[in-house]
């Protein structure tokens, strides 16, 4: 049997990412204490950029399995001296049952995979965030029901977020329209792959008409900062902010993956406001990821 990895949303068919979000939020409401799936099994964490969420939900997620988890940042291994990935993923995947790599180049997480010899998971790359994206889809289900059909609302940076988003729309079907600056709009080739599905706007206002969801992301992502002055003049008319959720439907939901910065990307009107959900968001992370290693880590 063929070692799954999950380095893409587009690595899940329909049907599996269906049944992934039906299985977070049956764990989420049943959590039971004697089911231990994990036991015994070991995650290896490797972090060469920091995090809050992502740690907590798979290290809390693998203890609630039954199963630990190692964190280990770039002073903890030989990968921060030079060892060629090819040799830390063939010796780090001798000893542990599954790999989890939040780092800066994607390559570095589809170069470790091809050479482990067990599940490896994209935590966060500078290209994709697939795991955040478990966890917002799992909270529209919950909230709003299949998202099939529906009209999603990227409002900022052409990022990591924006284009696991992208790849969301081509899995579960719905349209996504997307307003970023110029110079700051998603890849070419992931906007082109997903077809008709994913429209690009000139205005906020304009891509968040008629939205069932609206999301964004911070102005400057990790390793930008020294961008912060410059981003805020190219960003200053894509906050979402009132007069854009008045744009979207009514019921309309508020998603964000934190942290964030009130005032610029969002305005605190809108994230502390009714429509918000981005603390749900965030604590489901915890469900998604747990539903995510039972399905690369428990035999079907």
């Amino acid at each position: 049997m063929n070692t799954r990895h999950f380095i893409s949303l587009l690595d899940l068919s329909r049907d599996e990412l269906h049944q992934l979000i039906a299985r977070a939020i049956y764990l989420k409401n049943h959590r039971d204490p004697d089911y231990q799936p994990l036991k015994g099994q070991v995650l290896a964490m490797i972090f060469e950029k920091s995090s809050t969420r992502t740690r907590i939900s798979f290290e809390a997620g693998m203890a609630h399995f039954g199963g630990s988890a190692l964190f280990l940042s770039p002073r903890d291994t030989q990968l921060g001296r030079g060892e060629p990935i090819e040799d830390s993923a063939r010796v780090i995947s001798r000893m542990v049952d599954c790999i989890m790599l939040r780092t800066h180049s994607h390559e570095t997480v589809t170069k470790f995979a091809e050479h482990s010899r067990v599940p490896v998971i994209n935590g966060l790359t500078d290209e994709q965030h697939p795991c955040q994206l478990l966890a917002d889809m799992q909270t529209y289900f919950e909230l709003r029901g299949d998202i099939k059909g529906k009209t999603v609302t990227w409002i900022g940076d052409g990022n990591n977020m924006c284009h696991s988003y992208i790849h969301a729309a081509t899995v579960l079907d719905f349209d996504l329209h997307i307003a970023s600056p110029q110079g700051y709009q998603p890849d070419k080739a992931i906007v082109a792959a997903a077809g008709p599905r994913v429209k690009l706007f000139d205005t906020a206002l304009a891509a968040a008409k008629n939205a069932d969801l609206c999301v964004t992301d911070v102005w400057a992502s990790m390793g930008q900062e020294q961008e912060q002055k410059q981003r805020e003049r190219d960003f200053k008319n894509y906050q979402v902010n009132k007069a854009i959720m008045n744009e979207a439907h009514d019921d309309a939901l508020f998603m964000h993956c934190l942290p964030a910065h009130r005032g610029e990307e969002v305005s605190a009107e809108v994230i502390d406001g009714p429509q918000s959900v981005v603390f749900q968001e965030a604590e489901n992370r915890l469900h998604a990821q747990k539903a995510l290693l039972e399905f690369l880590l428990c035999k079907h």
